[in-house]
């Protein structure tokens, strides 16, 4: 069973910058799909961003030429690299894993998940 830890989240002003990690323990991740989550108080778990094991990758149109994905296969982390960053970007965000490799929006389809790490943007 793998373990998922994500980091760098913090408080950070309108139209900065914040790279989040997720370590993952317990088995390779390098033949799953992976992808960012997030959740702002009093909403659903709403997609960001996912990639496959051959590096292809989605985003939610709402974060699209802002955020970045990516992974290191060899060290078993995914990143998410987010600029400009906007209030409205302020939510709890979470790493997931997909067994069945096929990239999903939808939060059901994913099969282990991370605490999640706090973003909170200041206008």
């Amino acid at each position: 069973q793998v373990q998922l830890v994500e980091s760098g989240g913090g408080l950070v002003q309108a139209g900065g910058s914040l790279r989040l990690s997720c370590a993952a323990s317990g088995r390779t991740l390098s033949s799953n799909v992976m992808a960012w989550f997030r959740q702002a108080p009093g909403k659903g778990r709403e997609f960001v961003a996912a990639i496959s094991w051959d590096y292809r990758t989605l985003y939610a149109e709402s974060v699209k030429g802002r955020f970045t994905i990516s992974r290191n296969n060899a060290k078993n982390t995914l990143f998410l690299q987010m600029n400009s960053l906007k209030p409205e970007d302020t939510a709890v965000y979470y790493c997931s894993e997909d067994l069945e490799n096929v990239i999903d929006l939808r939060p059901g389809a994913y099969d282990y998940w991370g605490q999640g790490t706090q973003v909170t943007v200041s206008s």
